[in-house]
């Protein structure tokens, strides 16, 4: 007669756990080697080029802006008057 504690010193449990099989060396060589790869859709790639360019754009504009702020504190500042009243008309036209 044999007694079993828990599968230890009988014929083996139900449902037995089986022994991780030891890497080999040359499966860690290349398992080195892989790396995670993600690839964006061109739609995503254009989104970010364009959120780059704003960075850049946004420090042309706040120059812009800075010069424009001189020209009006110096009193300076001429619009062109012609591309004024155009645009006024165009909202104006546009609104109703």
């Amino acid at each position: 007669m044999s007694i079993d504690f828990f599968g230890v010193g009988g014929p083996g449990q139900i449902g037995d756990l089986k022994k991780a099989q030891k890497s080999q060396p040359g499966n860690k060589a290349e398992s080195n080697q892989k790396t995670d790869q993600v690839q964006f859709s061109a739609v995503l790639q254009d989104v970010h080029k364009a959120k780059q360019g704003e960075s850049t754009m946004g420090a042309e504009r706040a120059a812009k802006v800075e010069a424009l702020k001189a020209q009006v504190a110096e009193g300076s500042y001429q619009p062109d008057l012609k591309k004024v009243a155009a645009s006024l008309l165009q909202f104006i036209v546009e609104e109703k």
